[in-house]
Parts: C-alpha cells; sequence; structure tokens
C-alpha cells in the first residue's frame, strides 16, 4: 500500500533529445545532454536568411497527485470482514512447527561388517 501512495503521488519529467527524426538521448530528472550537433548563428550582416537547427528537445511531465484523501475510517462491515480474515490468514502461513519430526533417529545406523575399500582394491595413494 506504501508503494501505491508514493507512486501515485510522485511526479516525474523525461527528456528526450532527437536529432533529426532519432531519437539519441532519453534522460529522467535531468536536461538531455544532446548529440553534439549544435547549429552556429550565423553573421545578419547582410542576410536575413537563417538554417533551422535539425535537433529538438522533447520534455514529458508527469504529474503526481497533491491531495490524498484518508478513507481508513469509512469502511463497510464487508472491507472490515476482508481485511480482517486476509491479515489473520497472512500472519497464519508463517507459523512452523514446533519440532520437527523425524523417522529415522529410532534405528541406528547399520554396523560395517567388510571394508568395501578392501573388497574393491581401491586404495588412495
Amino acid at each position: 500500500m506504501a508503494f501505491v501512495v508514493l507512486f501515485s503521488t510522485m511526479s516525474f519529467t523525461v527528456n528526450m533529445h532527437y536529432c533529426g527524426d532519432t531519437l539519441v538521448e532519453t534522460t529522467v530528472f535531468k536536461k538531455a545532454k544532446g548529440c553534439g550537433v549544435e547549429m552556429q548563428n550565423p553573421s545578419t550582416d547582410g542576410c536575413s536568411i537563417t538554417k533551422k537547427n535539425c535537433c529538438t528537445d522533447e520534455q514529458l511531465v508527469a504529474d503526481g497527485q497533491d491531495e490524498l484523501k484518508i478513507s481508513f475510517d469509512n469502511l463497510t462491515f464487508e472491507q472490515q470482514q476482508f481485511v480482517a480474515s486476509f491479515i489473520y490468514s497472512y500472519i497464519n502461513l508463517f507459523e512452523g512447527f514446533d519440532k520437527e519430526v523425524s523417522t529415522f533417529q529410532q534405528y541406528k545406523p547399520p554396523l560395517v561388517v567388510r571394508q568395501i575399500y578392501k573388497i574393491d582394491e581401491t586404495y588412495l595413494i
């Protein structure tokens, strides 16, 4: 529930830099640096025609919610019943057994009658 409140109230900005029709850079929370192809301003001494820059910057802003209504005091009986049963079943998931039941504790391991490495004639050298 905390994540839902956090992400519904958080706002962020996505900056994109296009060089022509190609997306060059995308950043979140800061300004895009660009592709390094900046147009220089020509001198306007005797000419009034300027060339259009091929690079464009776009910015998408996702605004978060500013006002939150606390509505936990208006729970209906069915909602209260659901919350109580959910908490009860969730808590009972993690109950463990008091002791570990083992069926082989009352049996003793078999006795070694022969040494198997001598029978197979395998020795560690």
